[in-house]
C-alpha cells in the first residue's frame, strides 16, 4: 500500500505537521501537488488520522501521574461497558487501555498533587462499576514517549 514516497513523507510530516506544504514536499523529495494528493490519499485512507495539539499537562501544574490497573468483576455481562462508559466522564483520566489477561484495563490518572489524586481516587475512581481489584502504579519518570514510527 505505502512505497517508498509514501513513507518519506510520512516521515517528514510526522515529526512536524505543521511545515507549509511546499517545505514539506521538498524535504520528502515530491512536487508540492504531488505531496498534496498524497497527503489527501493518506487522510482519505485513514494512515494519517489527524494532527492535534500536545500539551505539556505539567506546564499546566498537574505534578501527579498514576496508572491503575484494574481488574472487574465479570460476572456482570456489561461490566466492561458500564465501566468504560464511567471512566470517560473523569477529566482526569488521560488514557484507558484494555487488555487479554489478569489485569483487566489500565488507567492513566493526573491531578495536580498528592490531595487532588487522593480526591479523584476516592470521589471519581472508587466510585466507578464492577472493580474487582485496583493496583495504583506511581509514575517516576517517562524515560521514552514517542508517537513516530519508525518509517
Amino acid at each position: 500500500m505505502l512505497d517508498d514516497s509514501d513513507r518519506r513523507l510520512l516521515r517528514q510530516y510526522q515529526h512536524a505537521p505543521d511545515l507549509g506544504p511546499a517545505e514539506l514536499a521538498e524535504r520528502a523529495g515530491l512536487a508540492p501537488a504531488t505531496c498534496a494528493r498524497r497527503l489527501d490519499r493518506l487522510r482519505a485512507a485513514g494512515v494519517i488520522r489527524g494532527n492535534r495539539a500536545v500539551i505539556d499537562w505539567r506546564a499546566l501544574g498537574y505534578e501527579v501521574e498514576v496508572s491503575l490497573r484494574i481488574t472487574l468483576d465479570k460476572t456482570k455481562g456489561n461490566a466492561f461497558d458500564e465501566f468504560l462508559d464511567r471512566a470517560r466522564e473523569i477529566p482526569e483520566v488521560m488514557e484507558i487501555q484494555t487488555f487479554l489477561g489478569r489485569v483487566d484495563l489500565r488507567l492513566s490518572v493526573i491531578a495536580r498533587d498528592m490531595a487532588h489524586y487522593q480526591q479523584i481516587y476516592r470521589s471519581a475512581i472508587l466510585t466507578l462499576p464492577h472493580i474487582a481489584d485496583i493496583e495504583a502504579l506511581m509514575h517516576v519518570a517517562r524515560i521514552k514517549s514517542d508517537e513516530g514510527l519508525p518509517l
